[in-house]
């Protein structure tokens, strides 16, 4: 049980690291110029919560 929980959290980690990582690539495929900029804040935010979350079920 433990290592499935481990594998889905390194998963999650992951994609929390592609979304900080590619947060304007994913910003201008899906909004507009005037919110691109906010939208790739809030998509970096979004990757280090995601990140988090993965980290606790790797932790477990």
């Amino acid at each position: 049980m433990k290592e499935i929980l481990v594998t889905i959290g390194a998963i999650i980690v992951a994609l929390g690291v592609k979304m900080i990582y590619d947060a304007r690539p994913i910003a201008k495929t899906y909004f507009s110029f005037g919110q691109e900029n906010e939208a790739v804040i809030r998509t970096e935010n979004n990757g280090v919560f995601i990140n988090h979350i993965g980290r606790i079920f790797v932790v477990l």
